[in-house]
């Protein structure tokens, strides 16, 4: 396989429009190679191959680092002891060549959540349900290791979208997937004033809206009537929820573009959600929605991956 070694790009403008298909700064080879691993406690039927995963990665010289909810569950449940250099938990600093995230596509957006701006690339091991994100099997990774130990994997940014309100404390304003403005509970329909780049573009009366990145079209915004989209499309979508008129259609803008928001509700809050963190606002609060200044880098193990075959395989076209 031919690679060329590159370190963690700053995301711009220039580079946005193409996934990056090379592998990412390669360990020296006399340091140790430093993997973080994260999982959700819901690992029970897959403790062991969990096990052999660290076993496969400590022949391969990998140091292991393990946050420290999964350290904990395995050290309670695990029928044998196992070994990692590092416990982190989810506010201390730490570096990693690669993160691996054991779960679903939600343990996926928690793990990105932890790896927070470090531009460290991800690969997501599926033990859950239906994964995009997550859609490398356990033995798959486990027989791959060899080949991630000497950088045989390509890395795909993909982008994320940035939140702002003021006067309003957001805990890690930053969504991998989509940020949605919903109601707080059964009270009657928001009206979500909506501007893109300072023009007023509409005003939604519905049960709420979606700002959706192209990674986060194949879910929430999926389930509401929004289009699909490529991972590296340079676009956002907006969709309402349930709009009152049938005219309140999905758009799609570029994602340089800024999203204002002003909700009006007769409760006295509505929700902000970020990839399914939900936080109360008072009712009347602004939002600023935009393109983050970085992004999540994904795994994936073979470079003749495609989105297609993504849609294939999750959707069952073309079978």
């Amino acid at each position: 396989m031919t690679k060329r070694v590159c370190g963690p790009s700053k995301y711009s403008t220039t580079s946005r429009y193409e996934p990056t298909t090379t592998v990412p700064s390669i360990h020296n080879r006399h340091t140790p190679m430093q993997i973080a691993i994260y999982g959700n406690r819901r690992q029970q039927s897959h403790i062991l191959s969990i096990l052999a995963l660290i076993d496969e990665l400590a022949a391969n010289g990998v140091d292991i680092l393990m946050h420290s909810k999964l350290y904990n569950y395995l050290h309670d449940n695990a029928p044998r002891g196992f070994r990692v250099a590092r416990v982190v938990a989810d506010d201390e600093p730490f570096d990693a060549s690669m993160a691996i995230s054991i779960g679903g596509d939600g343990t996926f957006l928690n793990t990105a959540r932890w790896i927070g701006s470090r531009q460290i690339p991800i690969l997501g091991i599926n033990t859950g349900h239906l994964g995009y994100l997550a859609a490398c099997t356990m033995d798959d990774a486990i027989g791959y290791v060899p080949a991630i130990v000497k950088g045989h994997y390509m890395v795909e940014d993909r982008s994320m979208l940035w939140v702002k309100s003021p006067g309003n404390e957001i805990d890690w304003p930053y969504a991998l997937n989509e940020v949605a403005i919903l109601k707080k509970d059964t009270s009657s329909m928001l009206n979500v004033v909506t501007a893109i780049n300072g023009q007023h573009l509409a005003v939604y009366r519905a049960d709420g809206l979606i700002v959706s990145t192209p990674t986060g079209s194949t879910g929430y915004n999926l389930s509401v009537g929004g289009p699909i989209l490529q991972p590296s499309t340079p676009a956002l979508v907006i969709v309402p929820i349930a709009p009152h008129s049938l005219t309140m259609r999905p758009v799609v803008i570029d994602d340089r573009s800024t999203i204002t928001t002003t909700t009006d509700t007769r409760a006295d809050s509505y929700l902000l959600s970020l990839d399914g963190r939900s936080t109360p606002l008072p009712a009347d609060s602004s939002l600023t929605i935009h393109r983050a200044p970085f992004v999540t880098k994904v795994v994936h193990l073979t470079r003749d991956y495609t989105f297609v075959d993504t849609l294939h395989s999750k959707l069952h076209w073309g079978s």
